[in-house]
């Protein structure tokens, strides 16, 4: 059941990282946002749009490749931590 708990848990940060990057393709909820939060938008790219006028903008894929590794890395410290007690 713990395993069941860490793979939801994980999928659950993939699917938010994979929403904050430019790769999501799904449009599942009305274009006013998701829960009336404009934005939450259908179409993803978080993070295009954080960086878009700054001088990190060009970066982008770069920053969310770091942003993915380093929380996939401390995700799994945090499963060790709790699997060693």
């Amino acid at each position: 059941m713990k395993r069941f708990f860490g793979l939801a848990i994980t999928a659950l940060v993939c699917l938010i990282l994979l929403y904050i990057s430019r790769f999501w393709i799904f449009d599942l909820w009305p274009r006013s946002g998701l829960l009336g939060i404009q934005e939450l938008r259908p179409n993803g790219g978080l993070l295009a749009r954080w960086l878009r006028g700054t001088g990190l903008g060009p970066y982008e894929l770069i920053i969310w490749a770091i942003l993915v590794f380093l929380s996939l890395t401390y995700l799994q410290k945090a499963f060790d931590r709790l699997s060693s007690q």
